[in-house]
């Protein structure tokens, strides 16, 4: 047994009297992709804002990170925990160079306490090379963003977190609004988060861009936890099944040894 990379244990989140989320028991191991889908307001937005630091959880969760308890999580200690965010606006500075970008906020300095722009050129033309397949000549460190395909701006979103050694990567639907050819770049990046043995919780609508990239799929319903699912135990049509069935009843009911969730819809 692994120690989980994070495990949320009876997690809530209340605004006043609508609560958001609801007991919600959730884990990501080492090196595992997990996939959270839901609908529009099924509570994944607050989930990932409590996991960053964002929304403090009502009384009585627990986080956990590599096992260890964290008490008043913020934004500023789940990143020095390494967590980082790819959101869909990719928030990137579109006329600032690369290389910026890449090191925006987390400058690489001298022994004199100076920006050392030249290893940071350096560092970013290596990562461009080893990591977002940029092979021609024609884009450099130098280059500015705006100039780069959506695709390419979130590799560069996500080999920035790799390199600043980010231990959990969530990707906040980083395939909308891409091309066919773009969102297959995205995809081939999240698989690479895997391969570098870091863990990654990959948000979005869209089973058709989840399901051949994660290890999971927890979904989110109405605040709380629908269903969970080993890719390797259901196929791509049983798991869309499984998913009509949440979004009519709020849980699923199969008898191959699924857990049947016997929720109530918050008021």
């Amino acid at each position: 047994m692994t120690t989980p990379a994070l495990e949320l244990v009876n997690v809530s989140k209340s605004f006043g009297e609508v609560k958001s989320l609801h007991n919600i028991n959730f884990k990501v191991e080492p090196g595992e992709v997990v996939g959270l889908l839901g609908d529009n307001g099924a509570g994944k937005s607050t989930l990932v804002k409590v996991i960053t630091g964002y929304h403090a959880p009502d009384p009585g969760g627990e986080i956990y990170f590599g096992g260890q308890k964290v008490d008043h999580l913020s934004m500023q200690k789940a990143r020095d925990l390494g967590v980082e965010c790819v959101y869909q606006e990719k928030a990137l500075a579109d006329l600032q160079s690369l290389w910026r970008n890449i090191f925006m906020g987390r400058e690489l300095t001298t022994s004199m306490g100076f920006m050392d722009v030249k290893k940071m050129q350096a560092e970013t033309e290596r990562l461009m090379q080893e990591h977002m397949g940029f092979t021609s000549k024609a884009v450099s460190a130098e280059t500015p963003v705006k100039t780069m395909s959506g695709g390419e701006r979130q590799g560069i979103a996500i080999t920035r977190a790799l390199y600043f050694q980010a231990n959990i990567i969530i990707l906040d639907e980083p395939t909308m609004a891409l091309s066919l050819t773009e969102t297959k770049k995205v995809l081939d990046f999240i698989g690479g988060i895997a391969k570098a043995g870091k863990s990654a919780i990959f948000i979005d609508h869209n089973i058709f861009h989840v399901y051949p990239v994660v290890d999971r799929i927890v979904v989110l319903d109405r605040g709380m936890i629908a269903g969970e699912f080993m890719k390797n135990e259901v196929t791509l049509e049983e798991l869309i099944e499984r998913l009509y069935t949440v979004a009519r009843t709020g849980t699923y009911d199969k008898s191959d040894g699924a857990v049947l969730k016997n929720l109530e819809v918050p008021a």
